[in-house]
């Protein structure tokens, strides 16, 4: 307390100052309206500049909640693009509730860790069954392409055995033509951009450029752009080897799209019988 008191009276006449002065500041603005109206006006730059860098702070810590918004919305639309582009138009439809009779639903989720180096990579996302998400459902990306299938599901989170994985196998067509094909991963090399089209008959008229489709089956709605052909290799036999051009680029993967299929269960339930047949 002793040496408080030393140094007020050290440095009372600087303390002293800075009282008048204010009230002197003080005075001035309230007894001139010049002077008045610049302060309020500078007080206001300083306080809208200052609210103004805040909200950039503010919108930039929310942009998690921002981009998980926009990919539920992206999920919803996505969902509506696919019941249109799945009705018939050769028959006459009067169905018009097209949300109650699609059958592809897309849940969105975020990819938090991720591999394209190894030979049977794994993606995991944060969603899991209490989401909805069940094994074996399809996955997409949110731009172009297919992703692959849920392999393992929790309550909050799931594993997908992606494309990059050697026993991932996707069932897919040439767009122009409809030729079936089976799509899969590093035979030849281990590029995560590129992947090769099985079983494709050789009669089959196949071009550089071409675009590879998703066939239908497995899980994934027909006619997803995968990839463009970029070589043609005749395997000996009956069939040829397509050299694919993947559209989704899994180095960059930050959201995608599972697919919940409404007829599924219904499927894999009479598979057991297609099998016996064969």
């Amino acid at each position: 307390m002793r040496n408080l008191w030393i140094f007020l009276s050290r440095y009372n006449a600087f303390f002293f100052f800075i009282i008048f002065f204010t009230v002197g500041i003080i005075l001035t603005i309230r007894n001139n309206v010049y002077q008045r109206s610049v302060t309020f006006s500078s007080t206001n730059e300083v306080v809208g500049t200052a609210y103004k860098r805040l909200n950039v702070i503010k919108r930039y810590l929310n942009l998690v909640q921002v981009n998980d918004s926009l990919a539920a919305e992206n999920a919803a639309l996505k969902t509506q693009l696919l019941a249109i582009a799945s009705i018939d138009s050769t028959q006459i439809t009067k169905i018009r509730d097209t949300i109650s009779h699609q059958q592809y639903t897309l849940i969105s989720a975020k990819v938090f860790k991720n591999s394209v180096t190894l030979t049977n990579n794994i993606i995991t996302i944060n969603k899991g069954i209490k989401d909805g998400i069940m094994k074996d459902m399809a996955v997409i990306s949110p731009i172009r392409g297919v992703v692959g299938f849920v392999q393992n599901v929790s309550e909050n989170f799931a594993t997908i055995r992606p494309l990059l994985n050697q026993e991932t196998a996707i069932s897919v067509v040439l767009k122009k033509d409809n030729a079936f094909g089976s799509l899969v991963w590093g035979d030849d090399n281990f590029d995560y951009r590129k992947a090769q089209v099985k079983e494709i008959p050789n009669h089959y008229k196949v071009k550089v450029g071409d675009t590879i489709v998703t066939s239908g089956f497995g899980g994934f709605p027909k006619g997803i752009e995968v990839g463009r052909v970029t070589n043609t290799i005749s395997t000996g036999d009956s069939f040829m080897t397509l050299e694919v051009a993947l559209f989704n680029n899994f180095s960059t993967l930050q959201m995608v799209y599972v697919v919940k299929d409404k007829f599924a269960e219904e499927i894999k339930s009479i598979q057991p019988e297609v099998k016996n047949e064969q």
